[in-house]
C-alpha cells in the first residue's frame, strides 16, 4: 500500500528554484546568520525548526500570494509539491503556524535583514537586480486591532465610556449601543486623533483610512523596488498616520545603501540614478535634502 501513495516532490517551479538555492550556498549562509538565534545544542536546549524551512515557507507565501502565517502553514501541508521543496514526506508534519510565530520572534530584525542581503545579492548575480532606477510607494493594511477598544491616552477612558458621558451632557440618557452610536455619528465636533486615541492591545497602530475609505485602525507597509527588474530592495511598515514625504530623504538614503551592498560596490557611479513616487512623497525640504547628499557624494 505505501508503495501506491503518491510521493512529496516539487513542482518544476520549485525543482528549479531549489537548485538555485542549493548552488548559492542559501541553507549553509543561512544557518550561520540565524545561528546566534538558537539554543545551544551543547547545553540541552530544544532543537528549533530549521531556519532554511522557515525562509523557504516564506517564499511560498510570496510565490503563492498567501497572506498570513496560518495560510501558508496549511497551503504547505496541503501540498505535494511545497512538501517536496521544502524537503518533508507525506508521513511527516511540516511545521505549523504557531511554530512560524515563534521562530519569526526568535531570530529577530538582525536575521532577516542579514537573509534579505544574502536573496539581494542572488538576485543580482543572476542579473535581476540593477539598482539604476527605484521606486517607492505605499499602501495600507488593516490593524488586528478594533477602534472599540480605544483609550483616551491620558485618562484611559474607553472610547464608549466617553460617548456615553458625552451623551450624558447632551441630554440622552441610555445604555442602548445603537443609540450610543447613532449619537455619535450626529455628534458635532466629532474628531478621532492619534494624538488622544490608542487602541492599548496594540499600541502602533494608527487611526487612519483603509483602501475603501472607511476609518479603522492601519499600518503603511511601504517597498521600494528596481523599476527595471521588480525586485524589492527595501520593504517596511510605518505608521497609519505617517505621511509619505515624512523622513523620505532618510528611507532613501537606507534603500541606496542596500542596493549598493547588494551590488558589491561603494563607488559613487554605482548609485541609483533616478527614483520615483507619486505626489504625496513631495516635499521640498526632503528633495533638497537629496540634492544636497547628491553633490557631497559627487564631490568625493
Amino acid at each position: 500500500m505505501a508503495e501506491k501513495l503518491a510521493k512529496a516532490s516539487p513542482s518544476r517551479f520549485y525543482e528549479l528554484l531549489d537548485g538555485t538555492l542549493e548552488a548559492m550556498g542559501f541553507g549553509s549562509q543561512v544557518r550561520e546568520i540565524c545561528e546566534p538565534a538558537y539554543a545551544d545544542a551543547r547545553r540541552g536546549g530544544r532543537p528549533g525548526i530549521d531556519p532554511v524551512v522557515y525562509f523557504k515557507m516564506l517564499m511560498i507565501g510570496f510565490f503563492e500570494g498567501v497572506e498570513s502565517e496560518r495560510q501558508i502553514a496549511a497551503r504547505c501541508a496541503d501540498s505535494l509539491s511545497l512538501r517536496g521543496f521544502l524537503g518533508y514526506a507525506l508521513d511527516e508534519e511540516t511545521p505549523d503556524h504557531s511554530s512560524m510565530s515563534v521562530i519569526r520572534q526568535r531570530l529577530g530584525s538582525v536575521c532577516f535583514e542579514g537573509v534579505f542581503a544574502l536573496v539581494l545579492a542572488a538576485l543580482r548575480q543572476h542579473g535581476l537586480l540593477k539598482g539604476r532606477h527605484l521606486g517607492i510607494d505605499s499602501s495600507v493594511i488593516e490593524a488586528n486591532a478594533s477602534l472599540r477598544n480605544l483609550s483616551e491616552r491620558n485618562s484611559e477612558e474607553g472610547y464608549w465610556e466617553y460617548v456615553k458621558r458625552l451623551a450624558q451632557e447632551a441630554g440622552l440618557e441610555t445604555d442602548n449601543g445603537a443609540e450610543l452610536r447613532a449619537f455619535d455619528r450626529k455628534r458635532t465636533g466629532k474628531k478621532m486623533s492619534n494624538e488622544q486615541w490608542q487602541n492599548p492591545n496594540d499600541p502602533d497602530a494608527k487611526i487612519g483610512r483603509t483602501k475603501d475609505g472607511a476609518t479603522d485602525m492601519v499600518y503603511l507597509p511601504e517597498h521600494t523596488v528596481d523599476l527595471e527588474t521588480g525586485a524589492i530592495v527595501q520593504a517596511q511598515v510605518l505608521a497609519g498616520d505617517h505621511r509619505d514625504s515624512e523622513d523620505l530623504s532618510q528611507r532613501v538614503i537606507e534603500a541606496v545603501v542596500i542596493v549598493q551592498e547588494a551590488m558589491g560596490s561603494a563607488d559613487v557611479e554605482q548609485m541609483p540614478e533616478t527614483i520615483t513616487a507619486d505626489k504625496g512623497y513631495f516635499s521640498l525640504q526632503e528633495i533638497g535634502l537629496l540634492q544636497e547628499l547628491q553633490h557631497k557624494d559627487g564631490d568625493q
